[in-house]
C-alpha cells in the first residue's frame, strides 16, 4: 500500500486552521492573500463568547472585499493542487539544470 505524502510544510498550518475553523478553500486562499496568520484564527472566531465579532468565514470575506472590491478569488486552488503545481515547478527547475 502506498503512503499518503503530507503536503509542505510551509501549507501545514493553513489546513489545520481549515480543518479547524470550516473554512472553504475560497476563504483560506483569501485569508493567504490578505496576509493573515492562520496561528490567529482562534482569537479572531470567538464569536460566540464576544457577540460584536462576525463569525471568521464571513470577517474574512468583509476584509477581503473591502481590501480587493472583489468578491471572490479568481483562482481557486485546494492545497493538494498547490502542492502538485509547486511540485511541477521543482521538477522542471530540476530538468532545466
Amino acid at each position: 500500500m502506498a503512503k499518503k505524502k503530507k503536503p509542505s510544510s510551509k501549507y501545514q498550518p493553513w489546513i489545520d486552521a481549515q480543518r479547524r475553523f470550516s473554512l472553504s478553500d475560497e476563504q483560506i486562499l483569501m485569508a493567504r492573500e490578505l496576509g493573515m496568520n492562520p496561528k490567529k484564527f482562534g482569537s479572531l472566531a470567538n464569536y460566540k463568547q464576544e457577540p460584536w465579532k462576525s463569525p471568521l468565514p464571513e470577517f474574512i470575506e468583509e476584509l477581503y472585499f473591502k481590501h480587493f472590491k472583489k468578491t471572490k478569488t479568481e483562482n481557486i486552488r485546494s492545497f493538494s493542487q498547490m502542492v502538485k503545481d509547486e511540485k511541477q515547478k521543482t521538477d522542471v527547475k530540476l530538468k532545466e539544470r
